[in-house]
């Protein structure tokens, strides 16, 4: 590939990065249905014909706004070699992986709930999203067969249960910011110790008494 052709890319790639951040915010506030392309342009200091280059319409763009945390946990839960460790420790790490993940994208969680409620999920379902919960949910079964985790009916349901106490803590911060005022519950140390707090949480109630 050519200098001028390599750059190009490099320069398309950048662009879209930049649009689907500030739709992504933008998304996560008002949904699909209440944003507004001229305000993503904006946050994005692009022209709205720039994200109808890209994106073709509105609903194109949500589509990839959904599609993008997707592909980035599916390549990342690709990676993982969570057969090599022991199910608490592989309990232990994804843990820490989802709240950091919850860190690093702060936006996502509204993102899920207008989608949920203006949408019922239906671009949601679009998603291949079975084959990241597939790999979580074989940990807890292949803990509930060693005897490390107790035995449950429904292991999604005990994954729904894992997932609340990782995430509710970013979901509800815009609300309980105003409680405890003079807390930094996003600093850095704050979600460390969330972390901390979150395993011991977890796998008092999952592991075999």
């Amino acid at each position: 590939m050519a200098q001028s052709q390599k750059r190009q890319f490099r320069d398309a790639e950048i662009t879209q990065k930049q649009i689907l951040d500030a739709a992504e915010i933008e998304f996560s506030r008002h949904g699909l249905k209440g944003a507004r392309i001229s305000a993503i342009a904006k946050q994005a200091k692009i022209t709205t014909a720039m994200i109808h280059y890209y994106f073709e319409n509105k609903e194109g763009l949500y589509r990839a706004v959904l599609q993008r945390p997707m592909e980035e946990n599916q390549q990342f839960v690709e990676q993982l070699e969570l057969d090599h460790l022991s199910p608490e420790d592989a309990i232990t790490f994804i843990i820490r992986v989802a709240i950091a993940n919850e860190f690093r994208n702060p936006y996502r969680q509204m993102l899920w709930f207008q989608e949920a409620s203006q949408n019922q999920g239906l671009y949601f379902k679009q998603g291949n999203w079975s084959g990241i919960f597939e790999r979580v949910i074989k940990v807890l079964e292949r803990g509930i067969e060693s005897g490390d985790f107790r035995p449950v009916d429904d292991p999604m349901l005990m994954l729904t249960h894992i997932l609340g106490v990782c995430i509710f803590y970013f979901t509800v911060q815009e609300n309980w910011q105003h409680l405890t005022p003079d807390v930094d519950r996003l600093s850095p140390e704050k979600v460390e110790k969330h972390t901390e707090d979150a395993i011991a949480f977890v796998l008092a109630a999952i592991k075999k008494p």
